[in-house]
Parts: structure tokens; C-alpha cells; sequence
């Protein structure tokens, strides 16, 4: 963005993710590190344009950050059965991820820090760029 973006809060509302450059994408990487660092677990959720776009977020944000992957939802549709626009929700809490089409959302990620010994640590962050955490732009 042209104005520097390097805070977390200023994505805070945004319909979609923003470009950024490389050093702000650092900026930004560190904040979120610090600001993860007293949560416990967290949530996360992907707006994309595909479900194997979605997928390939979560996974490039898991791998990053350490996490556990997560699985897909029994419950939930076989990814190879969703066209077009989607939401992918995952909780470490349980494990798993859902993925259901969502039209009219726009790109990014979000994630929210959860704790129960420090409550006021939770928050969501994001959007994020679907490219946030490592992936290729394809």
C-alpha cells in the first residue's frame, strides 16, 4: 500500500486483504507474533476463491506457525464437490476445518487468539493476504 501499512488494527474492518509489500508483510508478521504469542489456541478463517485456495492457506499458515494440521470435518462436504467462492473455518480447539461456498465475501485470512488464563489477549486479526504465510501467488 502506498501509505506503509505495518499495523495489525489498520486491517481491523477491511472487506479484503491489501496488498503489501515485503516489508510490510515483516512489519505485520511480527506484530501478529507478539500479539499470538499469550493465546492458547486459536481459529481461523479463510475467505477464497477456491476451496484448494483456501486449503492451501491453511496449510501454508500451519507449517509457519508450527500448528498441527487440522482436518477436514467429516460432517462437512468433500472439497472436490465445491465450485467457486468459499469460507473455510478451523478450530484448534477441535482439530478440525470446514469448508462451505460463500459468495460475495472478499480475500484473506483472519485469525483469533483464544486463552482462558489471559481472556484479554483474544482478538481476530486480518484480513491477511491468502499469500501471507509463504505460498506462492500460484
Amino acid at each position: 500500500m502506498a501509505n506503509g501499512l505495518t499495523s495489525l488494527k489498520a486491517l481491523c474492518g477491511l472487506r479484503s486483504a491489501p496488498p503489501l509489500s515485503g516489508s510490510e508483510q515483516g512489519a505485520l508478521r511480527e506484530q501478529l507474533r507478539v500479539a499470538m504469542d499469550p493465546c492458547d489456541w486459536f481459529t481461523i478463517g479463510v475467505m477464497a476463491p477456491s476451496a484448494a485456495a483456501a486449503v492451501a492457506a491453511l496449510r501454508a499458515c500451519e507449517q509457519a506457525l508450527g500448528w498441527d494440521p487440522l482436518e477436514l470435518d467429516p460432517s462437512g462436504e468433500a472439497l472436490a464437490s465445491i465450485e467457486g467462492p468459499v469460507f473455510l473455518k478451523g478450530n484448534q480447539n477441535n482439530g478440525r476445518f470446514l469448508v462451505r461456498r460463500e459468495g460475495g465475501l472478499g480475500e484473506g485470512l483472519l485469525i483469533t487468539g483464544h486463552s482462558a488464563v489471559t481472556p484479554e489477549a483474544g482478538d481476530t486479526w486480518g484480513p491477511l493476504p491468502l499469500t501471507f504465510f509463504g505460498q506462492s501467488d500460484g
